[in-house]
């Protein structure tokens, strides 16, 4: 041993200069003066994708009609709730939107991106955001619907949420300069909410904008009085309310309980062999669900299956509502609800973007899920009925929505900031923050042409929906329309 050289010290790291190796799944460590940030890489891209090509609206070619998008769309779908699905489309130019999450992602195969994967919603048009009650029955609003989320550019759910603000606003009765105005805060709020991101410390910026920040965060005072009713309603909206509606009580001789009542279309009793083959699944959904809530799934037993009608995209895919009682008669309805491959995935390799086989339909949909909220129901899972992908959750969780077309034409833009921070909040959970910040940057170039593209695309889905509804009247497509 040399005279400077130091003893040997148990557990001393022997790397270069004392410095651990790179653990993969963690970030590299930063060199003194580099220049690559992530930031400056966002920046770079600006150079690549303008910020102002995002007002683009090139539809292609081969674009099919609305008659022939809604038809394809309902492939493999229960076909005699067909109708019911053209009828909630017909009923608006919202409506429409919000049914044909595929015919968006074709048109915005033809729109620029920068390439920044996020998990992304792929429907967050304004009605997919909610109050819904956490594991102790408090109320927290984000994103809640997630049959198509994928892996995807982060642009495609904010020019669709963008969309859905000014076809909302027109409904509501809003001015053409109050509609594309809130496009334009939407758009703003997402933009400033991810710088605000990029600047925080990894775990704060992971928790960030707590629901009861929301509204000073994103200055939408106007709301405060319909969040207000909306989360009343939400508190009574429960499992328990739903049963006492939609059950009714079984005597002894037929086995006691309580089972569900018909009420069609919407809800109807299944065969015996159809309730049984879902009860069955309820067996393997044990195994995704997260170990420490067993013991509480232990304390139920299955009484009851129904068929259950929902949404306006979803009307046609295969959705049940199970029954279960506790010890004391009280109830819990889980929804099992049918996992289609997402409506996004044809049209993700034009903008380069290739999704990873899902292996099971309903576990894309559950990681997607928790990937993207901040706080997400505790009894998420997935199985498969009968050969099918199905995901799984709690019904009626406390769950409530703002109608954003029946606000009034000055809450349109508050409702619009609001949903724009709890987006950027959703895709900071999978995207570098940093990255996306450094694109859009401070000016509002990038919300002015995200608004062009809205409106564009809002007058596009109204020529559709014309379309769709010319198609009913004239008796080439059947509709059921109220229900």
């Amino acid at each position: 041993m040399g005279e400077n050289q130091a003893p040997a010290v148990p557990g001393q790291r022997g790397t270069e200069k004392g410095r651990l190796p790179h653990v993969p799944g963690f970030a590299r460590r930063a060199t003194a003066g580099a220049t690559d940030s992530p930031k400056q890489q966002g920046k770079a891209l600006r150079l690549r994708v303008p910020r102002r090509t995002h007002s683009t609206l090139a539809l292609a070619d081969d674009r099919p009609d609305a008659v022939t998008a809604v038809e394809e769309s309902s492939r493999d779908r229960v076909p005699e709730l067909a109708p019911i699905r053209v009828g909630r489309m017909a009923a608006s130019p919202f409506s429409f939107l919000r049914g044909s999450a595929g015919l968006m992602a074709h048109d915005l195969a033809g729109s620029p991106v920068t390439g920044i994967a996020a998990q992304i919603c792929g429907d967050a048009h304004a009605a997919n955001f909610g109050l819904y009650g956490d594991a102790r029955g408090r109320l927290v609003i984000d994103l809640n619907d997630f049959d198509e989320t994928v892996v995807g550019p982060w642009e495609w759910d904010l020019k669709r949420l963008a969309t859905s603000l000014v076809l909302a606003g027109r409904e509501a009765g809003a001015s053409e300069d109050t509609c594309r105005a809130a496009a334009f805060d939407t758009v703003g709020a997402y933009r400033r909410t991810m710088r605000l991101l990029a600047k925080l410390p990894a775990n704060d910026a992971w928790n960030a904008i707590a629901d009861e920040e929301l509204v000073s965060h994103t200055d939408a005072r106007d709301l405060l009085g319909t969040l207000e009713r909306v989360s009343e309603k939400a508190r009574n909206n429960t499992s328990a309310r739903f049963a006492a509606k939609s059950t009714e009580a079984v005597t002894d001789a037929e086995g006691g309980g309580r089972r569900f009542v018909d009420a069609p279309p919407v809800l109807r009793r299944v065969t015996d062999e159809e309730a049984a083959a879902v009860a069955a699944a309820l067996g393997p959904y044990l195994d995704t669900v997260s170990e420490d809530r067993l013991p509480l799934l232990a304390r139920y037993a299955v009484h009851d299956v129904a068929f259950r009608v929902v949404g306006t995209g979803s009307v046609g895919t295969r959705s049940y509502v199970v029954l279960l009682l506790d010890h004391r008669g009280e109830p819990l309805v889980l929804q099992v609800k049918e996992a289609r491959p997402s409506a996004l995935l044809p049209h993700l390799p034009a903008v380069g973007f290739t999704a990873p086989d899902a292996g099971h339909e309903g576990r894309r949909v559950v990681l997607g899920q928790k990937r993207m909220q901040v706080v997400s129901d505790i009894l998420l899972g997935w199985t498969t009925v009968q050969g099918r992908p199905f995901q799984v959750r709690q019904f009626r969780n406390r769950k409530g929505s703002v109608d954003p077309a029946a606000l009034t034409p000055d809450q349109v833009d508050d409702y619009g900031r609001m949903t724009g921070a709890l987006l950027a909040r959703a895709h900071a959970h999978s995207a570098d923050p940093r990255l996306i910040a450094g694109y859009c940057g401070k000016s509002e170039e990038f919300d002015e042409a995200v608004a062009a593209f809205a409106v564009a695309y809002a007058d596009r889905t109204t020529a559709d929906h014309t379309d769709l509804v010319t198609a009913v009247r004239d008796g080439r497509t059947a509709a059921e329309l109220g229900v």
